[in-house]
């Protein structure tokens, strides 16, 4: 084993630590005129191992930015176009101060103290100026209250033992043992006294009495709810079905004072995400999805007439899923954030004239972006739009899109729509990865793939290079063009990999037949799918060493790290693997999964789940494997990561195991991930590294 192994560094390089350290933005947030917006921007430093976050004032058009300390951290946002909430836990307290915002020249003004909440887990914040309400989520305890929160809080921790007793089966989700609080929305006013912001003492939960829990967790926030003058409406799981074997959500209308709770869904959908308001207020839109029990339907548009009592789905047809959605400023488009051939991009679609009726139809969406994963769209004034972009080689940037009022006019009038782009800010350098497709095992499209080279790679110094396939997990995800932390190829391409992602079948964004071809055949077309895209690539770029190929996969793609390990007879080739909390015992995962067509003792599931189960293959397992698992996640227990590397020492396989007592299903903590990348490449090094050159 090498011992003086280092990670590679260098001014062309993005090393693992220079890619933690980069400015982490989030998404631009306007205030109303659309002159402004703030980002909340993190930095994390190795010296003082700390993240340092800041809040950056960026004036649109110009792009001149002012940066604001934000030695607490903590969310910001619009109260007016010039002051600005930011929330601030210290000691205990978590407080709201409002921080004035000048633009001659752009700059800020003392921060103000405008009142404190009786309890230190608000979050998920939305401001209504027209009803000078502030609504936040917050966790309670059955009475629904946030004022005897801290009392309940410290009696529940000195309660003399830490035994937890569970009647059903949701008995903990993600990282977390279920205990008993659950989230609210909470209501408060918010408002100018003598020209000082103040926050009131009387707090209302809109959801007291009704069992209901929003937003959903375990990643819900402020996207399941929205508010208008008078109500919020919001996404919340069906109070009266098992929450842990059924997924159907429920849309609510609920007033600022808690009464007259309407449910606007049918009751017989699946989940239900990113309710929103019409600018107009006559109308209310969100996404669905049809089938109670799967996490990976289509998600389709539905448009609620509040006046007419009317519901009707706008995108029957269109094979493709929304992410979130927000209405134009006239209320007649919908903007929907969408995934398309791995990239996520902005559609509009057309608000057609509210049927008699509940009814379906199918609106022609039509693109606004090409390129990049956008997040946080949102129209401001002037025929505008804010939103930040990532790609595979860049984090977040600030865009503007103008000229949306015109697209508008055109697309209602069926004329070609043209649009502007303009970057507010650039942090970093953005680099595409080259797209590549191939013939799979869908009949009737082709596969899409990304490869990423290394620098200094050149065309014609043949079997010079490694690679490494990158196999994501959901199963139902795919590799997007897009910027992350967890597992950037850019870092691995930096190291001197060439990087092959693959989205076989089972990846999103290419249709919902697509998607759902991975039902009850996990280690079927989707491992052909990445053997036929890995031949391919390897007869593409002879620059490869085919002596020197190694895979990495976490959570499904660990399941197909597991799955090759036992068929060495597909051929893939590889010196050495990588498996991140993944499965090894399909079994093991019980409840109604809608994937495998039952319970895993149901037949038709008990016999998917024996023939791609990789647990019954361990006797043919031989290739060397890096197994990592942390520790706290409750999605794939860490004894599955254990078994196999148990299974793999028994075996006399070169074997390591990387444990994170500390983290869940992903790596979250900065030092802990550069510990995940020095482990990684450590272990490929060994076998296919510079040291084997």
């Amino acid at each position: 084993m090498a011992t003086d192994f280092t990670l590679s560094e260098g001014a062309n390089v993005l090393s693992p630590q220079d890619m933690l350290t980069l400015p982490q933005p989030g998404v631009p947030l306007p205030n109303d005129i659309g002159d402004l917006a703030i980002v909340p921007i993190s930095t994390y430093s190795f010296q003082d191992r700390k993240s340092h976050n800041s809040l950056s004032v960026i004036a649109l058009g110009d792009g001149h930015t002012y940066d604001i300390p934000l030695p607490d951290g903590g969310d910001a946002f619009w109260l007016d176009s010039r002051t600005i909430a930011h929330i601030v836990t210290r000691d205990n307290i978590q407080s709201l101060y409002t921080i004035p915002i000048s633009t001659f020249p752009l700059s800020s003004d003392l921060s103000s103290h405008a009142g404190s909440f009786p309890i230190t887990t608000a979050s998920s914040f939305r401001y209504s100026p027209s009803a000078q309400r502030l609504v936040f989520s917050a966790y309670v305890y059955p009475d629904g209250l946030v004022e005897t929160v801290k009392e309940q809080d410290t009696a529940y921790e000195n309660r003399g033992n830490s035994g937890l007793v569970y009647d059903e089966t949701f008995d903990r989700q993600w990282d977390t043992w279920v205990g008993p609080k659950s989230k609210a929305l909470i209501g408060v006013s918010l408002a100018k006294v003598d020209a000082k912001w103040v926050l009131g003492d009387t707090y209302v939960n809109v959801l007291k009495g009704t069992g209901l829990s929003s937003p959903v967790e375990p990643f819900g926030d402020a996207h399941d709810y929205d508010l208008s003058q008078t109500h919020v409406i919001f996404t919340a799981k069906d109070p009266q079905l098992p929450k842990a074997m059924h997924t159907r959500q429920n849309i609510y209308l609920v007033a600022h004072d808690g009464k007259d709770l309407r449910q606007l869904t049918s009751g017989i959908q699946g989940a239900t995400h990113s309710p929103v308001f019409s600018p107009s207020g006559d109308k209310v839109a969100w996404l669905e999805l049809a089938h109670d029990g799967s996490e990976s339907d289509r998600a389709k548009v539905v448009v609620y007439d509040l006046k007419e009592n009317v519901r009707f789905t706008i995108t029957e047809d269109w094979d493709r899923s929304p992410d979130s959605i927000i209405f134009s400023p006239s209320s007649a488009l919908i903007y929907a954030t969408t995934g398309d051939h791995a990239r996520i991009k902005i559609f509009a679609l057309a608000v057609p004239p509210t049927p008699s009726s509940n009814t379906t139809q199918t609106t022609q969406p039509t693109a606004l972006t090409s390129s990049g994963s956008i997040s946080g769209f949102t129209p401001i004034p002037g025929g505008r739009a804010t939103f930040a972009l990532s790609s595979l080689m860049s984090p977040n940037e600030v865009y503007e899109l103008s000229g949306l009022d015109a697209a508008e006019q055109d697309l209602l009038a069926g004329r070609k729509v043209d649009v502007k782009a303009t970057t507010l800010t650039r942090l970093t350098s953005s680099l595409p990865g080259n797209d590549f497709w191939f013939k799979g095992t869908a009949n009737e499209q082709d596969t899409h793939g990304y490869v990423i080279t290394p620098p200094g790679f050149e065309r014609g110094v043949n079997g010079k290079w490694p690679a490494v396939l990158f196999i994501h997990g959901g199963p139902q995800s795919a590799w997007f063009d897009q910027w992350s932390t967890l597992w950037n190829p850019n870092v691995f391409a930096s190291q001197g990999y060439v990087v092959v992602a693959i989205n076989p079948t089972g990846s999103t964004s290419f249709g919902q037949k697509f998607t759902d071809g991975i039902n009850k055949n996990w280690g079927g077309r989707p491992i052909q799918d990445l053997l036929i895209g890995w031949k391919y690539i390897l007869q593409e770029y002879p620059e490869i060493d085919q002596n020197r190929t190694v895979a990495f996969g976490p959570s499904y793609g660990g399941y197909v790290i597991n799955w090759i390990q036992g068929n060495p007879e597909l051929g893939f080739g590889f010196k050495a693997l990588v498996c991140h909390d993944g499965v090894r015992l399909l079994s093991l995962h019980d409840g109604n999964n809608h994937e495998w067509g039952g319970r895993p003792w149901d037949p038709v599931a008990f016999e998917a789940s024996r023939k791609y189960n990789p647990a019954y293959t361990v006797a043919k397992w031989s290739t060397p494997q890096l197994t990592i698992h942390g520790s706290k996640d409750y999605r794939l227990p860490e004894s599955e990561g254990i078994a196999v590397f148990h299974a793999l020492q028994q075996l006399g396989v070169p074997s390591r195991l990387l444990i994170f007592p500390d983290e869940n299903h992903c790596v979250l903590n900065t030092a802990n991930s550069l510990k995940w990348h020095y482990e990684v490449f450590r272990w490929f090094d060994q076998f296919v590294g510079r040291s084997q050159a």
